[in-house]
């Protein structure tokens, strides 16, 4: 490869990290909040109310449903209001958010149906309020999951960065369709599928990691 390739391989591998790590963050920040009430709103739950809980549910459902290629699509002209275009790095970051942060809901959700009722039970006992529960309770207990979950967003948001490259939001995908596929760039492919399988390894790798350190049950 030329130089100039090596230079965009490198930016498309700086851009693939940032819509990752962007994408990641929001359904960290939304994501979580929405699988505990989820799981805090369904019947006989600390918070029941069945109303929200169909309806968040619903919701959540409806979004995760709908095909990422499609819903790239879809959501054009609200990633124009967000961030003024629908082309490029920082637009992507948009439809990414929209289908991880309910993809990580659910996950999220799992883990924390996972929790011993039994312990939330005992917290209560002793007097614990429904905000002390979540948090000294609920979140430690469903952390190894969380994180877990968590990873398994990341990496399967590495894999929509590249269908998001597919309509010209840059990254690794971009790079492959550009010059690996339409300009039959072999080599270039093939530095794009190794990076994405190294990217992918070390994410699940720490990951792993960093679940057996949090599980105290081992």
């Amino acid at each position: 490869m030329s130089a100039a390739l090596y230079d965009l391989l490198w930016r498309s591998t700086w851009e693939t990290l940032l819509m990752t790590g962007a994408s990641g963050l929001a359904s960290l920040v939304l994501g979580l909040p929405i699988g505990l009430l989820l799981v805090l709103t369904d019947r006989g739950a600390i918070l029941q109310n069945l109303w929200v809980n169909r309806i968040l549910g619903g919701v959540v459902n409806a979004f995760r449903s709908v095909p990422f290629i499609i819903l790239l699509v879809a959501l054009i002209p609200f990633t124009r209001l967000v961030v003024g275009t629908s082309i490029g790095t920082l637009a992507a970051i948009v439809p990414l958010s929209v289908a991880a942060i309910p993809y990580y809901a659910r996950i999220a959700e799992v883990s924390l149906r996972e929790v011993d009722p039994n312990l939330v039970e005992a917290a209560r006992s002793m007097g614990a309020g429904r905000w002390t529960i979540v948090r000294e309770v609920l979140i430690p207990e469903a952390l190894p999951g969380l994180v877990a979950g968590f990873v398994v967003t990341l990496v399967t948001l590495v894999g929509a960065t590249a269908v998001a490259g597919a309509i010209g939001a840059g990254g690794l995908g971009d790079l492959a369709i550009r010059y690996g596929y339409q300009r039959f760039e072999t080599s270039v492919m093939v530095a794009v599928v190794a990076i994405l399988i190294v990217m992918v390894s070390v994410l699940q790798w720490a990951g792993d990691r960093l679940v057996a350190r949090l599980d105290h049950r081992k």
